[in-house]
């Protein structure tokens, strides 16, 4: 069960890495508004071929690989809550390198999941 735990985990780490690479480089990309297909054409090239985009989605099939070797060993309903602590982690990378703002609400919140997945990790 521990080596369950710990993929589940490593799969969340490049989730969360995947997800901070690809804001990372969709704030160097820029906003997409709206336009004609042709405007669409360019942002998104330019997106897919900024480095970090390309870096978070590479991280992110891996975490899916990861993903399903968990999901061969154990139940959905054991690895699935897991994922929430990823909102935690990533409200908290967010207003850490991101410089986003978080609220108390938001904290509480990220407190009330933290806690979920402890209760559901243990029945």
């Amino acid at each position: 069960m521990l080596k369950s735990i710990a993929l589940i985990l490593f799969s969340l780490v490049l989730a969360l890495g995947g997800q901070f690479l690809l804001k990372s480089g969709m704030n160097q990309v820029g906003r997409i508004g709206g336009g004609d297909v042709t405007y669409y054409k360019g942002m998104l090239l330019k997106a897919f071929l900024n480095p970090y985009v390309l870096l978070g989605l590479s991280l992110y099939v891996l975490s899916s690989v990861l993903w399903l070797i968990v999901l061969s060993r154990v139940d959905l309903s054991f690895a699935y809550p897991f994922v929430g602590i990823g909102y935690v982690f990533i409200m908290f990378i967010s207003w850490r390198y991101l410089n986003e703002p978080v609220s108390a609400l938001r904290v509480a919140g990220a407190t009330l999941i933290g806690l979920g997945v402890v209760l559901i990790s243990r029945g």
